[in-house]
């Protein structure tokens, strides 16, 4: 069994997914997982399905020298950069069916799932080479990536009791300091 760099807190209320080695670009990959985090399973494959028809862009901000501006990223960060990574929110929608389909299998309801954890990590370069002028040759690399991610089951919070109900309790300290004999 392979380990996550993250276990969930809940196994029972959660399911995971993988892939590895994956022949999509590294950096357009962490922009596009990270774009969708903490989003509900629902949204976030919405959302990816935007990214392919170019409805909605995904905001570049750490891998961002030289991407353009739009105002599609704009909506959701404040740099304004954002790209259409197609093949990586492809590679990511795969992910979240298998996900999903492995929650439906352990029983979990579909419709309260969200992304819990979602993590790229560089996988080990292809090399290739390609030829220069002057009888030279330069590397002609591919980044390749691993991707794992969590989806977890919302839990409802739980409800605070009314003022009213609560025990006022005060320790021996406060209640000496005060005067009161117990």
């Amino acid at each position: 069994m392979v380990k996550y760099s993250k276990e969930p807190d809940n196994i029972t209320k959660s399911c995971k997914a993988r892939g590895s080695d994956l022949r999509v670009h590294f950096k357009n990959t962490r922009e596009t997982a990270f774009s969708i985090r903490k989003m509900p399973l629902i949204k976030a494959k919405r959302y990816l399905e935007d990214v392919l028809v170019h409805k909605q862009a995904i905001p570049f901000r750490r891998f961002c020298r030289g991407v353009g501006r739009t105002a599609q990223a704009k909506n959701r960060h404040s740099n304004g950069q954002g790209r259409w990574p197609v093949k990586s929110a492809k590679f990511i929608l795969d992910l979240l069916k298998n996900a999903e389909s492995n929650a439906e299998v352990k029983g979990l309801d579909v419709d309260s799932l969200y992304v819990s954890h979602i993590q790229v990590n560089q996988a080990q370069k292809q090399r290739r080479r390609t030829y220069r002028a002057h009888g030279r040759i330069n590397p002609y690399m591919s980044s390749p990536c691993h991707i794992e991610l969590t989806l977890a089951e919302k839990e409802e919070p739980v409800k605070k009791e009314p003022d009213s109900q609560l025990a006022t309790s005060k320790s021996r300290k406060s209640q000496a300091a005060r005067g009161v004999s117990a």
